[in-house]
């Protein structure tokens, strides 16, 4: 069993307090951690303070502690799944390709950690500006305030320390209440790799008693969070003269055009709609087919999903484990028997399973009014509604107030231009699922889905402050 303290200041700090964490698949106690008070948070945000007055390391050293922090995870990557999958009920294949993803995100941001610099400024491309010459720096804005979800314990939380300690700014994290096992094996990790006392601390504990202190004190600069729009909207409300940048949710369609690769569309919608029981921002959901190709796409779909094998998640050939909590599988199933009771069709799956997973769920003739098209279902569920042409496709899959990614499976070159052109969210993938994000490219959404962009060489500079240098040379 794991068992970890708060970490602040560069010190581990037991407490009167303990939660159990539990394996959300069988029940079974994995781990246990500290439980901070507001006195703790108080102390967090006062070391990090401490830590930037003292100064942020070089850039080079801030490279070089990120390079060895990917050296040891990658030397460590079997643990780290393991834990993802024991906290998570993740399954191991998917928590070993998370852990795998951790360290490409240590590595961008090594890279932007070498390569910040400011720009030269042309003040003689006016009169104004005759005689002068100049250039900006970049400074770290300051204490950071990062707070992340369960369904992605060690990439969430990664996605906030690594760019910011490339920036050079301190960070007090809250990793979720269900998974905070990872978050602190990799805060112990990047410890050993070298992270300045103070730049890093860890609390875990109810959000009531940590959060107010944690995002309400003067000498936070940012806060970064990644979770439901409901809660970002009320960090945006209760702070309204702090940052807060935000990665929410989605309810992510797919368009299956008519000159589709069907065997292609099928196949990654059944390995991506499902992966992690569908509980990620950009798991596949809403499915618009052309209805000369929905019959033969739908019996395809039904035939690749019934095929992921459901159940314990440390089986390395399990597809898709449990859902976090019993309350959420039951919502689920709640909402895919109203859609039934609303005319849907229920091709496949819906059975709890006698260990409590859930078998995974396709959906037809849904319409755009069941929840299970218009909210964000996060679950192991895809919803597919047939339409005329493109037009009508797009139109659907915009009529959300979440825009964070989208996707189309075409052939015709110019279908998929136009879906990219027109379709209003922070990514549009074309032949691959939406659910795909890699690190170097700039990941968030619109609307109700946040409004930053995630990946290293995006998301460092909003950790940053730049300051423009003015020299009267003549």
């Amino acid at each position: 069993m794991r068992t970890y303290d708060l970490l602040i200041d560069g010190e581990h700090v037991a407490t009167d307090d303990r939660t159990d964490v539990v394996n959300p698949y069988n029940g079974e106690v994995v781990g246990s951690v500290a439980v901070a008070t507001s006195d703790h948070a108080e102390r967090a945000v006062d070391a990090a303070a401490a830590a930037l007055r003292r100064g942020a390391p070089a850039q080079h050293e801030r490279a070089e502690a990120l390079e060895r922090a990917r050296t040891l995870l990658a030397e460590r990557a079997d643990d780290f799944a393991r834990c993802i999958a024991e906290e998570s009920g993740k399954p191991l294949k998917t928590a070993r390709a998370e852990a795998a993803r951790g360290q490409d995100t240590l590595l961008f941001s090594a890279v932007e950690a070498r390569k910040l610099a400011g720009t030269v400024v042309p003040f003689e491309a006016s009169s104004a500006g005759a005689g002068k010459i100049g250039f900006t720096l970049y400074h770290p804005k300051g204490v950071v305030a990062a707070i992340t979800p369960f369904n992605f314990p060690l990439n969430l939380v990664m996605h906030k320390l690594a760019p910011a300690f490339a920036a050079g700014c301190p960070v007090v994290l809250k990793p979720a209440g269900d998974t905070p096992l990872t978050a602190l094996l990799l805060a112990d990790t990047l410890v050993e790799a070298g992270w300045p006392r103070g730049f890093l601390n860890v609390l875990t504990g109810p959000s009531s008693q940590i959060g107010p202190v944690m995002t309400g004190r003067e000498e936070v600069a940012v806060i970064s969070f990644t979770g439901s729009t409901d809660v970002g909207r009320s960090l945006q409300e209760s702070n309204p003269h702090t940052p807060v940048l935000m990665e929410l949710g989605n309810n992510t369609p797919v368009i299956v055009d008519a000159s589709a690769d069907l065997e292609l569309a099928a196949s990654r919608l059944a390995a991506t709609g499902y992966s992690y029981a569908g509980q990620s921002c950009i798991s596949a959901q809403r499915v618009y087919v052309n209805s000369a190709v929905a019959d033969d796409f739908v019996a395809l779909l039904t035939d690749k999903v019934s095929a992921l094998k459901v159940g314990d998640p440390l089986d390395p050939d399990t597809d898709v484990g449990p859902l976090i909590r019993p309350d959420d599988r039951d919502r689920v199933v709640e909402w895919v028997n109203e859609a039934q009771e609303q005319g849907a069709k229920l091709r496949l799956g819906g059975e709890v399973n006698d260990d409590g997973t859930l078998q995974p769920v396709v959906l037809t003739d849904v319409t755009p009014q069941m929840r299970v098209c218009a909210e964000e279902v996060f679950g192991p569920v895809l919803a597919v509604q047939a339409v005329a042409d493109l037009d009508e496709a797009i139109r659907l899959a915009n009529d959300t107030p979440f825009g964070l990614q989208a996707g189309i499976f075409t052939r015709d070159l110019g279908a998929a231009l136009r879906a990219a052109r027109q379709l209003v969210f922070g990514g549009v993938t074309v032949n691959e699922s939406p659910t795909f994000r890699v690190d170097q490219q700039p990941y968030g959404g619109v609307r109700d889905s946040g409004n930053t962009r995630e990946g290293p060489a995006w998301s460092v500079r909003d950790y940053l402050e730049e300051t423009v240098v003015i020299i009267q040379a003549e």
